[in-house]
């Protein structure tokens, strides 16, 4: 029996990640359902605003922090909504790092949309879930629900518990 787990285990493996690589895989995110409407605190080392654009530039070790969510990145764009009474979205690029409650997630780029609580991550997305890590070209997290869909090229090793 044991010889034939060793056998089948692979193509298991082989065939789930063709399943989730084809249709995306949905997994949960954050420990705790986001609100969205809290306030958006940034700490950056520069801050370059263009009045004309409503568009704000932060640089340099740029933090993120709304309730338990924290993202970083190398640079932040801020677009304001046209009536000036908030923020429309976020830009974050270069290096990365959305943490919610556990869970971790880097990428190249993380568009974050406001009013919609989603945020889309992509560019070698790497998720990790304590001991259990995926991969995918890119992750759209719900924040409202703590749900992220994760699709292109997605690939994870499933622990059989046997180690």
């Amino acid at each position: 029996m044991t010889l034939l787990r060793l056998f089948l285990l692979p193509l298991v493996l082989v065939a789930t990640a063709q399943v989730l690589a084809a249709q995306g895989t949905q997994v949960a995110f954050g420990a705790i359902k986001q609100d969205t409407d809290l306030p958006v605190e940034v700490t950056a080392d520069n801050l370059a605003v263009d009045q004309e654009t409503g568009e704000a530039v932060f640089t340099g070790n740029v933090v993120v922090g709304q309730g338990e969510m924290r993202l970083s990145a190398k640079r932040l764009l801020v677009v304001y909504r046209e009536d000036t009474q908030g923020i429309e979205r976020m830009e974050a690029t270069g290096g990365v790092t959305l943490v919610s409650g556990p869970d971790a997630a880097e990428s190249e780029r993380a568009d974050y949309s406001i009013a919609d609580g989603v945020i889309v991550m992509t560019g070698n997305v790497l998720l990790t879930q304590g001991p259990s890590a995926l991969t995918a070209d890119r992750m759209t997290v719900q924040l409202e629900d703590g749900t992220a869909q994760m699709s292109g090229s997605v690939k994870t090793i499933l622990q059989t518990g046997d180690n």
